[in-house]
């Protein structure tokens, strides 16, 4: 199943830059670590937001829930999930 995957991060205006620090680094880590699966196939960001446009791949809607939800950042995120499949009038077959 294919889910584009819209998350724009909210952090709290009481964080500090160590903190902030420590929550982007385990971010980058976590987010690196499924870009590897192969799940996470797509992570583009959205030019002058804290926000970025993914695309995932994955077995069901639990799977994507659990990469979601295992990001250190998925409490401080606005997020809208698209499932999509291909448009039988698509020449392109092999973006994914």
């Amino acid at each position: 199943m294919i889910y584009v995957v819209e998350m724009d991060v909210r952090l709290p205006d009481t964080w500090d830059e160590d903190k902030v620090k420590s929550f982007m680094e385990r971010e980058r880590e976590t987010s690196q670590k499924w870009q590897k699966t192969g799940k996470w196939k797509y992570l583009w960001r959205v030019a002058g937001r804290y926000s970025n446009i993914s695309v995932l791949d994955v077995e069901s809607p639990d799977e994507l829930h659990e990469i979601l939800s295992s990001l250190p950042l998925f409490p401080y995120m606005d997020i809208k999930v698209t499932g999509i499949c291909r448009h039988p009038n698509a020449i392109n077959e092999n973006l994914l």
